[in-house]
């Protein structure tokens, strides 16, 4: 699977974080650089997560209502 790369912006529950993913591409029409964001909600374990560390996050198996992905590693402190 492919690994998206994100912020940690909130640790809503005991085992959840919420990571903003930012993209950024180009529009076809009017050659102007777009920027759009998402969030997505992910489980993590036995990893020690601040608001502000970049992580890499891989699809998994649902977890919940919202939690489709969860944390491999932690790439970087705030």
């Amino acid at each position: 699977m492919k690994q998206i790369i994100g912020i940690v912006t909130s640790l809503s529950g005991e085992k959840t974080a919420v990571v903003s993913v930012s993209r950024q591409w180009r529009h076809p029409l009017y050659d102007k650089a777009v920027r759009r964001d998402k969030k997505y909600h992910c489980h993590y374990e036995g990893v020690k997560l601040a608001v502000g560390d970049k992580v890499a996050i891989i699809g998994c198996r649902p977890m919940s209502r919202l939690k489709r992905f969860k944390v491999v590693k932690k790439l970087k402190d705030r």
